[in-house]
């Protein structure tokens, strides 16, 4: 095989890559051996039919077969001597082929810009840990004691009010007539949380246990009969008990409801998971820093077709005219994006980095705890769906490249407190709403102006009749 690199222009370049036509004939032999074991060719006994009998009956197959792996193992062996390595799928252009012939094709191949890696152990970031108060678990935990209270048998013509605990049997009907779904035994409602039907339960504030309530409602969006959706009916309520609330005692028998052992536990547990919430969204604050950093490396050429490739993906769901208006802005977006791509991905070769099927999956697991009662809904996604599984371990590769950059980096540790950790990520997520809102209205504006732009080349072309006429013989030209 003889490799000549042509028409190099910066990351543009042709590689003729030229296989004689004795090397093809050695490939063509090669095949023919291993298919002459499985032919059945009446008058022939297996494994003894001659080639030239092969050759006339399976011929073009064969060759076709031939050609395509000479092509796939020669092209990917032409990149790799030459340290090429393909920003995307590159084109081949057959030229010369055929059996008894020399083979010569063409590989158009962009290839991925040279990268520095070197100045990441120089970025600088911030890394937090936040120190929160006692009184902090002990808040969370009075929430949680006031969001799940106890209940008693309310004592006899006890009157309902907002907090206490309604059940009750009902019969629902739409212009006087029953309809599917509008039977309930022994409902349970909390007054005044409004989780029912809206404007249900406030109706129910006054009654007593053996009273019956009519009360009117809207059924909402989701109900099952799609036709009577929005419909207004009216419920006959039974009341059947009455509960008033309880404050709950906060000892170590509500901590073992918990999974704790006792109370000091359960604050001790509550602490921690204050902490990680804290820790994660600051963690994805640091994260970001270190990108922004990454933005500021210098690489001389992003290659375009990387460049069309994720303009693509982000005017998705645009129509064409508002995509082409776009388009400018995008590309500023699109070649952050991939430089940002082509430096993580460079330092996580020079690193060997690599996801394991182990770590993998350990990530697809983490995705189906978060859809409980889906699980096999999200495992069937995944395993019917290559290319969602290869943009999961995507995920797990980057974050495997930003955990080893903090390990070489250099950190500026700071401790905090919660009201200051909430300081920092509002002010974050501020600065990401304006930048993103800095991106719409560039992109607003440049519409804007050429509509504007439009409008008066319009009223200039309706004040004079001779330059219409000449535009109108130059477009038709």
């Amino acid at each position: 095989m003889k490799v000549t690199i042509e028409n190099k222009k910066g990351l543009n370049k042709d590689l003729k890559v030229f296989i004689d036509k004795k090397t093809m004939s050695t490939h063509m032999d090669q095949r023919y051996e291993e298919i002459k074991g499985t032919v059945n060719l009446k008058g022939f006994r297996p494994g003894k039919v001659p080639k030239e009998i092969l050759k006339r009956q399976f011929g073009k197959a064969v060759f076709g077969e031939v050609l395509d792996k000479v092509i796939k193992d020669s092209s990917t062996k032409a990149l790799q001597e030459n340290n090429i390595k393909p920003a995307g799928q590159p084109k081949l252009d057959l030229k010369t082929y055929g059996e008894d012939k020399d083979l010569e094709y063409i590989i158009s191949v962009t290839e991925l810009p040279k990268v520095e890696v070197k100045p990441i152990e120089n970025i600088k970031f911030d890394e937090y840990s936040v120190k929160i108060d006692e009184t902090e678990a002990d808040k969370r935990i009075k929430e949680i004691a006031k969001n799940q209270p106890n209940f008693k048998e309310a004592p006899k013509d006890t009157i309902a009010k907002e907090g206490d605990l309604v059940a009750f049997d009902y019969n629902a009907t739409i212009d006087d007539k029953p309809f599917k779904g509008g039977e309930g035994k022994n409902t349970q409602l909390t007054l005044g949380k409004d989780l029912f039907l809206k404007g249900f339960d406030k109706q129910l504030i006054g009654v007593k246990v053996g009273d019956e309530k009519t009360v009117e409602a809207t059924l909402p969006e989701n109900f099952p009969e799609k036709e009577l959706v929005n419909k207004k009916a009216k419920f006959k309520c039974k009341i059947t008990v009455l509960k008033n609330p309880e404050p709950v005692k906060i000892d170590d028998e509500f901590a073992k409801n918990f999974g704790a052992k006792d109370l000091k536990d359960l604050k001790s547990l509550i602490s921690k998971q204050i902490n990680d919430e804290y820790k994660n969204s600051l963690e994805r604050f640091s994260k970001n820093q270190i990108l922004k950093e990454i933005e500021k490396f210098k690489i001389t050429e992003i290659p375009e077709n990387l460049v069309d490739e994720e303009v693509k993906i982000l005017s998705q769901g645009m129509s064409e005219e508002d995509a082409k208006k776009s388009r400018k802005n995008f590309e500023e977006i699109a070649k952050k994006r991939i430089k940002v791509g082509l430096v993580l991905n460079e330092f996580g070769e020079q690193n060997q980095i690599k996801v394991t099927e182990q770590e993998l999956q350990a990530e697809v697991q983490k995705q189906i705890r978060m859809m409980p009662g889906q699980e096999k809904m999200v495992m069937d996604f995944y395993q019917k769906n290559p290319s969602a599984l290869s943009s999961l371990r995507g995920t797990v590769y980057e974050e495997k490249i930003l955990k080893l950059i903090k390990e070489k980096a250099k950190p500026n540790k700071k401790e905090v407190s919660k009201e200051e950790a909430e300081k920092i990520l509002k002010q974050s997520q501020m600065q990401e709403n304006r930048h993103s809102n800095e991106g719409k209205e560039k992109t607003e504006k440049k519409v804007e102006a050429k509509k504007t732009s439009t409008n008066k080349t319009k009223t200039k072309t309706s004040k004079t009749k001779s330059p219409v006429k000449k535009t109108k013989k130059v477009s038709k030209k």
